[in-house]
């Protein structure tokens, strides 16, 4: 896993140079619990709006894991939990100096925290390269993550059309940006359609997932 080669570091980002590493070391197979996930927030300077949007995230693919669980597929949601709160770890620094915020975010994580499956739904949390199936590979960490994230809409749980509604005002610059929006868009559709399939969950599309006064 790669990353672009980092600029000098400016303003309150300067702080990041010299911080001690997080007391993570000797856990066994390195759990990740929330405050650690904060600890991580606080050292790379997630801003609160991303915090925010993080924990919507989290708690849409929880929810989704523990259901996930219930179909026998072999998942750890702790760390369903953690790659969601760390999805966007790296979104200001890309915002600042470039790069590929899902790359650099889960750099960031095996670095931090040595675990692989957690930094493996950072890295996919933007697309997924296979194939959609809707058989228990629905229901990987990674494609977890990447659906709650995009059923989140800031921090509210909105659906799948009005997130990408959101996008296309805000990136949707040009004729290219808005093919690869629309893409990104049907994919996450048939990965709507296989958490549909697999789960037996016909109206995941619509599902507020709790959260107050949203999508019904």
């Amino acid at each position: 896993m790669s990353t672009p080669s980092p600029k000098p570091l400016a303003g309150k980002f300067a702080a990041l140079c010299g911080l001690p590493a997080l007391p993570l070391a000797g856990r066994s197979p390195n759990k990740l619990y929330d405050d650690d996930c904060y600890a991580l927030w606080n050292k790379y300077a997630m801003p609160e709006n991303i915090r925010r949007h993080s924990k919507l995230v989290a708690h849409i693919a929880e929810n989704l894991a523990e259901l996930a669980l219930q179909r026998h597929v072999a998942l750890s949601v702790d760390d369903v939990r953690a790659s969601a709160l760390l999805h966007d770890l790296g979104k200001m620094y890309s915002l600042r100096f470039g790069g590929a915020h899902a790359a650099i975010g889960a750099a960031w994580v095996v670095a931090e925290t040595h675990n692989y499956a957690v930094a493996q739904g950072v890295m996919h949390h933007v697309y997924w390269p296979w194939e959609i199936v809707a058989d228990a590979t629905c229901c990987q960490l990674p494609m977890l993550v990447l659906y709650a994230d995009k059923r989140a809409r800031h921090d509210q749980c909105v659906t799948l059309d009005e997130r990408f509604d959101d996008l296309k005002v805000r990136y949707g610059k040009n004729e290219e940006a808005v093919r690869s929006i629309d893409a990104s868009l049907a994919q996450m559709k048939a990965v709507e359609a296989a958490l549909m399939t697999f789960l037996g969950w016909e109206g995941l599309d619509a599902y507020t997932f709790t959260c107050r006064g949203l999508v019904d």
